[in-house]
């Protein structure tokens, strides 16, 4: 099963990285969000995939025994889920007010800072 989750983990890193590179913004915040989850999905494989014993000391007992699930991973995954969520809402308000101000998602577009027709600003005072 471990095997499986890390193919799939390298399919959406790729598909993230092929995403991110395009030129359309939308594009680029969709392979953000991909991103996000193939981190995740990283985190959740990386530590083990057992659930049968909950990660609890039982009494008596100093350590958790080997079998069970590590509660290190589920808590960087939870504060990755919010942080990941957060990012891609900053990242969607600064597309959407970059495409109300320019008329454009097409970031080479964008890059023309000077608009076409209008005379240059002073270039001395």
């Amino acid at each position: 099963m471990e095997a499986v989750l890390s193919v799939v983990v390298g399919i959406f890193f790729s598909v993230a990285i092929y995403l991110m590179l395009s030129r359309y913004s939308i594009r680029i915040l969709l392979g953000v969000a991909v991103l996000g989850n193939a981190v995740n999905l990283l985190l959740f494989t990386s530590g083990r995939l057992t659930r049968e014993i909950p990660p609890i000391i039982g009494a008596g007992m100093d350590t958790l025994p080997a079998d069970t699930a590590n509660p290190l991973p589920q808590a960087l995954i939870l504060t990755a889920i919010v942080i990941s969520f957060s990012f891609f809402c900053f990242l969607l308000v600064l597309t959407w007010r970059a495409f109300q101000e320019l008329k454009t998602d097409d970031t080479d577009e964008m890059r023309k800072a000077e608009p076409a027709h209008e005379p240059l600003p002073p270039l001395g005072y």
